[in-house]
């Protein structure tokens, strides 16, 4: 990853999408993010030099394809893609979620990345060096928290996705991996939990605390770079010593 690297952020308007359009603009690269909250999308773009913003529905193909579209027109190429988009609703278990739910989990955190890294697979086939990162999750290596059964399943489907995109890609030179945080204290966290439930969740830590945003940010710009070069199919756990295998 050279300084002036054209980077490709999905859900960059809040969590850990800005902390990443943040870290990677303030290193010199040319950040394009996409986002369906055009609202937050245009804070962060305005906060971050450097950085641009595309409204857009990743869970759409024709949405992606015209973003897609518009960075060839007016970048080029990608060199680093890091699919980031995701999140769950209320903690449900198995009896209680219902099927729409079910879907549109799924198609938030799986199928989404599957169409955007699809769309963008052209483009960062231009690079020299590209690389592509997924967001996963400890929910999708280990079952048990404060999350829901369809997120359980699309983090792990992320992981599995994670390595057969290595396989294929690995042709063409193109690295992917999988970044797995723990709990990262967002304001979507902070919004869905009560402070008891937080604090439970921090004393479950070995390290006592939550993850924040800017540290998975780093990861993400440490597996986007050319010290990450022979690492590909990899899902990398940071969560605190929560999973340790």
């Amino acid at each position: 990853m050279n300084e002036g690297s054209i980077v490709l952020i999905t859900g960059g308007s809040t969590g850990i999408g800005a902390a990443t359009v943040a870290a990677f603009a303030s290193r010199g690269h040319e950040v394009i993010f996409l986002d369906i909250d055009e609202t937050g999308g245009q804070m962060v773009a305005e906060a971050n030099p450097g950085a641009s913003f595309i409204a857009a529905d990743i869970t759409s193909e024709g949405a992606i394809a015209t973003a897609m579209t518009s960075i060839e027109d007016t970048a080029g190429r990608i060199d680093i893609l890091v699919n980031n988009a995701g999140g769950f609703g209320a903690a449900q278990g198995i009896e209680q979620t219902s099927l729409d739910e079910w879907r549109r989990i799924i198609e938030i955190n799986l199928t989404s990345m599957f169409l955007v890294s699809k769309a963008a697979l052209p483009l960062l086939k231009r690079s020299s060096a590209a690389k592509i990162v997924n967001l996963g999750s400890l929910a999708g290596q280990t079952a048990g928290w404060q999350t829901s059964p369809a997120y359980v399943a699309a983090k792990g489907g992320v992981h599995a996705l994670t390595r057969a995109m290595a396989t294929e890609l690995a042709a063409d030179g193109i690295t992917v991996n999988a970044l797995a945080p723990s709990a990262v204290l967002t304001d979507r966290i902070r919004g869905l939990r009560d402070e008891a439930a937080l604090q439970a969740t921090a004393a479950s830590i070995p390290l006592g605390r939550y993850q924040e945003p800017e540290e998975v940010a780093e990861w993400i710009v440490f597996l986007a770079s050319p010290a990450a070069g022979f690492a590909t199919g990899q899902t990398i756990s940071v969560n605190g010593g929560r999973f340790m295998a």
